[in-house]
């Protein structure tokens, strides 16, 4: 703690006594700057807890993970060839199964000190849920077991009526089920043993984003293996795979207490930029500093633990940023593990004094933080559908997946656009080094010269065997451009990455579902609809590979218009997007109206992945959501300038005065107010910028006040987006300026350069 030793602070520890720096000698006078350089001094004699592991990281792989081979250890051989059969086919179990799967799971768990179970869930509101249950069941007093059967296992049934729903639920209907998920494997935190789960309403409709997906991953999967058949009878499955790249910011946690903007809305709603931000780009895969390799390495090590294969680490551009990204896995599992690290990244970070900001843009003026999504299709014969092979009949089956890949962007960008679309987000869009909101496609100078090729190639008539023979030629040339084309355009929302498409324009704190969801969807939809028009074709009388090529010409002509090679900063591109007929969606309320869109609602119909009630229930969810977080923005901001900077500001005007007073006491009248020049333009700086900063928080409240006053949700949306959340940058402006001003013992929040360089 810290106590009042005349002027100076001291901290006492057990080991050590550390005066503060001479900087931050100071009589306390404001309570909140106090608080603020209380916490930057305990911030200065932060020791790494060191972890220690010694051995390989491969013995710790998927060690609290009931995965198969666990499975083939505690359950009866046929009983595991059915349990996997239902993973890898989605097969249905019998109850019989299911009570075997659960008593091994349960004695795999409770051999580990496991008490409890839950059904881990990913609710619509954007974290993950869990209830836990005890296996403990008494029998007479003094007497009880542990139980765990299948019904248990299979179902849960927690409390939906205070889970975000759409509309679906009444407030008293309080009833929803929670259904295993066998193709994500269950795990153990801590005592508890977690087991991934959907979440649905008591009348069947889904109220979580795991459900959806695994629709979405089944459609494409059919889709994808129709098509696969072109080129190889064998493949009977095809699997959609991420890799996720998560950025984050690492922030003391005694600095992070001290900012209530921080605490509450995930980013800094007011700050100066520091003289020294990232324009020196020496952060960049820099050194890691020793504290947070310490926390690298804890929460690697427990990631590992749970099948989670994080690989990867470094420094990222921005002070304080950094990142980590696993090896692919199947779609549905990746996006488990994905949510499961954030959550260890969070409790991992207090053990080592930290806090990770998830939010997309914490900082203004420096990078904000994505989640980049590295997509891609396999199949079963092990064939990455998105990497060029090493003959003209597997490069054509490239091309045709390539292809169709930018047609689903092309044909669906605004919805791209939507299920990408936040608060925070809006703020990231299209600034330092993010890609802008108007969604296009990257490829590399040489595919677009083969596309280009191939839509001017092809003849209109039937193709002789010269035209077929130039054509394979051209095509086997493609695995020896790849290495020049493998460049990754950073402002581009959608690029290919060599053997995978990138989309980069995924926020850092979202819930990767939602981009896979409707990537995987949009792309089923698309392969069904190659498939459809190719058979036609060939019922026409043309040969496998020219309707093929036939078709892909076509498809490569209508979706010209989303490939785009250069600066997606420029103002040029926003004019061309705009001559192209491409949408700019630059905010979220504005981005969300495309599921009103009676397109959508077919699409996810027909693909069997989201009812329209189910869509409508979303779209209700995103609009309030926007609204709750843009609110509390809103109210902060107003307590902010009211309760920290206004009382700050007026304390040193009142020194300057005194000052002042003091100067023309001395001087007399006209010669202290020229000796006092300089205090009176700072006074009356402050007043302006005070004046200023007071006057737009209050039209702000007026504002909120009115669109409080709307009734739906979309509506409301919009309203404070142009007319509530418009003042935040007058607002911030004039904040920022007095923090420029006033006396820095005397500013109550910590300041960028103490949060972005305090290590």
């Amino acid at each position: 703690m810290f106590k009042n030793k005349g002027v100076l602070l001291l901290k006492i520890t057990k080991k050590k006594i550390y005066p503060p720096p001479k900087k931050y000698n100071f009589v306390k006078k404001n309570k909140m700057a106090t608080k603020r350089l209380e916490a930057y001094q305990d911030v200065l004699h932060r020791e790494p807890k060191h972890i220690d592991f010694h051995g390989k990281l491969s013995d710790l792989f998927g060690k609290n993970v009931f995965h198969s081979e666990q499975m083939r250890e505690y359950l009866p051989s046929e009983t595991y060839k059915q349990m996997m059969a239902c993973i890898t086919n989605g097969n249905r179990l019998e109850r019989k199964i299911a009570d075997q799967v659960a008593s091994a799971m349960k004695d795999w768990a409770i051999s580990k000190g496991v008490t409890h179970y839950t059904h881990w869930f990913q609710p619509l509101t954007g974290a993950t849920a869990e209830k836990h249950d005890a296996f403990l069941k008494p029998l007479s007093p003094g007497k009880a077991i542990e139980r765990f059967d299948g019904d248990m296992l299979v179902q849960q049934e927690p409390d939906a009526s205070s889970f975000p729903n759409g509309g679906i639920r009444n407030t008293f209907e309080a009833r929803g089920y929670t259904a295993w998920d066998p193709s994500s494997p269950a795990f153990v935190i801590g005592k508890t043993l977690c087991i991934p789960t959907i979440f649905i309403s008591y009348t069947g409709e889904s109220l979580d984003y795991k459900m959806p997906l695994l629709k979405a991953l089944q459609a494409v999967d059919e889709s994808a293996v129709a098509v696969c058949q072109y080129f190889d009878k064998n493949v009977t499955k095809v699997i959609a795979t991420l890799g996720w790249e998560q950025e984050y910011f690492l922030i003391d946690s005694a600095l992070f207490n001290a900012r209530p903007d921080l605490m509450l809305t995930g980013r800094a709603l007011f700050g100066h930029a520091p003289a020294k931000g990232q324009q020196l780009e020496d952060h960049y895969f820099g050194s890691i500093p020793d504290r947070v390799t310490a926390f690298m390495r804890e929460f690697e090590t427990e990631a590992l633990l749970l099948g989670i294969p994080v690989t990867t680490r470094h420094n990222e551009v921005a002070p304080n940023q950094f990142e980590c990204a696993p090896i692919f896995e199947e779609c549905n599992l990746a996006n488990d593990h994905n949510l499961l690290l954030m959550d260890i990244m969070e409790k991992i970070a207090r053990k080592h004094n930290f806090r990770v900001l998830l939010h997309e843009k914490p900082f203004a003026g420096v990078n904000g933080s994505g989640k980049h999504n590295n997509w891609s299709l396999s199949t079963n014969t092990g064939v990455n559908l998105l990497a060029p092979g090493k003959n003209p009949k597997s490069n054509l089956q490239f091309l045709t997946f390539f292809v169709n890949t930018i047609a689903a962007i092309h044909d669906n960008a605004d919805l791209l656009r939507a299920c990408i679309a936040s608060a925070g987000n809006d703020h990231r869009l299209g600034a330092n080094e993010a890609p802008p909101a108007i969604i296009s496609a990257f490829i590399g100078t040489q595919l677009s010269r083969i596309l280009d090729d191939l839509e001017m190639n092809i003849k209109a008539g039937k193709m002789t065997p010269n035209d077929k023979t130039e054509l394979k030629l051209n095509i086997g040339k493609i695995p020896q451009i790849m290495l020049d084309n493998t460049d990754r355009n950073r402002t581009s929302p959608f690029a290919f990455t060599g053997n995978k498409f990138e989309f980069r324009a995924v926020g850092s704190s979202a819930n990767c579902g939602s981009a896979m969801i409707v990537l995987n969807t949009i792309m089923a939809k698309q392969l069904k609809e190659f498939k459809k028009s190719v058979d036609k074709r060939i019922s026409n009388g043309e040969g496998k590979d020219e309707a093929i090529l036939k078709e892909l010409q076509r498809i490569i002509k209508d979706s010209k218009k989303i490939r785009f090679e250069g600066n997606g900063y420029g103002e040029e591109w926003v004019k061309e997007a705009n001559k192209r007929g491409l949408s700019n969606l630059k905010d979220t309320p504005r981005a969300l109206q495309v599921w009103h869109d009676k397109k959508v609602e077919k699409l996810f119909t027909e693909m069997n992945v989201l009812s329209p009630r189910e869509l409508e229930a979303r779209r209700e969810i995103e609009f309030e959501n926007y609204v709750l977080k843009i609110q509390i923005e809103s109210r902060l901001m107003g307590d902010i300038t009211q309760n920290y900077f206004t009382p700050a500001a007026i304390e040193y005007q009142n020194k300057l005065i005194q000052n002042v007073q003091g100067l023309i006491q001395l001087f007399g009248d006209k010669n202290g107010k020229a000796a006092a020049r300089a205090q009176i333009e700072i006074i009356e700086r402050i007043s302006l910028h005070l004046n200023k900063m007071r006057t737009a928080a209050e039209k702000m409240l007026d504002q909120r006040k009115a669109a409080n006053k709307l009734e739906h949700a979309e509506e409301k949306s919009i309203a404070y987006c142009d007319n509530v959340k418009a003042y935040f940058d007058e607002i911030r402006y004039h904040a920022d300026k007095l923090e420029l001003l006033v006396e820095d013992e005397l500013w109550p929040l910590p300041k960028f350069r103490e949060l972005l360089f305090t290590r």
